[in-house]
């Protein structure tokens, strides 16, 4: 995962598996340089696999972590674009 400088947000998800020597629960991550685009990949994921989390990349202030069980309430609360005229 190679991260930009600008690039705030991350989501983590549960891969699925190709075969059975595979480890049995690997994850993927992707970065983003904005929670709506972060959002917009967690809803992609969401569709595939439940185990889905999300928050802010250090240095970033507040740091944001969202776990699976609180995917859905941070998917429908307002980004700071959505406020924006």
């Amino acid at each position: 995962m190679a991260v930009s400088p600008q690039d705030t947000w991350y989501v983590s998800f549960e891969q699925k598996r190709i075969s059975p020597a595979k480890r049995a629960f690997s994850r993927g991550t992707e970065t983003f340089r904005s929670e709506l685009k972060a959002k917009e990949f967690a809803k992609q994921k969401l569709a595939e696999t439940q185990n889905v989390s999300a928050g802010t990349l250090n240095p970033h202030r507040p740091k944001r972590v969202i776990s699976s069980a609180q995917m859905i309430q941070w998917l429908e609360e307002p980004t700071a674009t959505d406020a924006a005229p």
